[in-house]
């Protein structure tokens, strides 16, 4: 179980390797990664089930102990991705379908691989892990009717079945991993290691899954898309950090802010588009699972070399 343990923890830490690693192989053999895309649904419910088993009443607690900050984070996902995206299908000319995938991916919750960032940028892991359980938990509602308020004039929004869908993907495993911790709390605490293996291989397989099954669209469109997919995700690092600056947030609480708004549950965004839009309106979210790993692991490598000024100043009090 030690040796799963260590695996899964490497596995875990080089996330982005593996996801451009099978984003490059669903491409080039797309014909064997297009088999997995019956699947993707079952993927992301094993995904969602996972961080069921990890949710805690602290991370709730959280949310009650300080609704200001969680408030800040929460309203920073659900209006600056949503309306970052909009303003990127103004400016740069694309096609009705990938305009609704982007749309639809700034109108998901907050990933959880953000939690992981958070932590290695030294930032605020509990306001991170509390503002992605609410924004999780509010998808259901908050993401159909954004996507249809913005993405309707693109494609047809069904915001009634995407509202089903996401309780049946998101809420519904996330219960039940939940209910499961509470009934088998020694198994559940031994499966917990193992974890982010579950996870990285869920999402490699979504994300090799959609470019397998999208490879000529992504051939004629990627390098737009992925322009449009870098521009949100580091817009959305951006003014999430200086929304968090603006409230009067500390240095930490920025950096989860900022991490948790840029990046987004983008295999959610793969599987509402893939079942409602089309192929091709999925692509923004593989490309966003491969980047938004890529760039927030960056950037958590330069946020952990920044301090508070007083902090700082303190630190080199004790040097000297």
């Amino acid at each position: 179980m030690n040796r799963l343990a260590s695996f899964s923890t490497f596995v875990g830490k080089t996330f982005a390797v593996w996801v451009i690693l099978f984003a490059v192989l669903g491409f080039f053999f797309p014909e064997t990664f297009k088999q997995i895309g019956p699947w993707i649904v079952t993927l992301l419910s094993i995904i969602m089930f996972g961080m069921g088993l990890t949710l805690s009443v602290d991370d709730f607690r959280e949310v009650l102990r300080r609704p200001f900050d969680v408030t800040i984070g929460v309203v920073g996902q659900f209006a600056i991705m949503p309306l970052l995206a909009v303003l990127l299908t103004w400016i740069i000319p694309m096609p009705p379908e990938v305009a609704a995938g982007v749309i639809l991916v700034g109108c998901c919750p907050g990933g959880t691989s953000s939690n992981v960032m958070t932590f290695l940028s030294k930032g605020d892991v509990a306001l991170s892990v509390a503002c992605t359980s609410v924004t999780t938990l509010a998808a259901p509602l908050v993401t159909p009717f954004l996507v249809w308020m913005f993405a309707s004039q693109f494609l047809p929004v069904d915001g009634w079945a995407m509202f089903l869908s996401i309780v049946k993907v998101v809420l519904v495993p996330l219960a039940l991993g939940a209910v499961l911790q509470k009934l088998m709390p020694g198994v559940v605490k031994a499966a917990v290691p193992a974890l982010p293996l579950v996870s990285v291989i869920g999402i490699v397989l979504i994300v090799s899954a959609v470019v397998g099954g999208s490879k000529a669209a992504i051939a004629q469109s990627g390098l737009m898309i992925f322009a449009v997919v870098v521009l949100h995700n580091g817009l959305g690092y951006l003014l999430g950090f200086f929304a968090a600056k603006a409230a009067g947030l500390s240095l930490a609480k920025r950096k989860a802010i900022a991490i948790e708004v840029g990046m987004q549950n983008s295999g959610l965004g793969a599987v509402l588009a893939t079942a409602y839009f089309s192929p091709l309106a999925a692509v923004p979210s593989a490309i966003f699972s491969v980047w938004h790993n890529i760039s927030g692991a960056l950037l958590a490598n330069w946020f952990s070399s920044r301090v508070e000024a007083t902090r700082a100043g303190e630190e080199l009090g004790r040097r000297s």
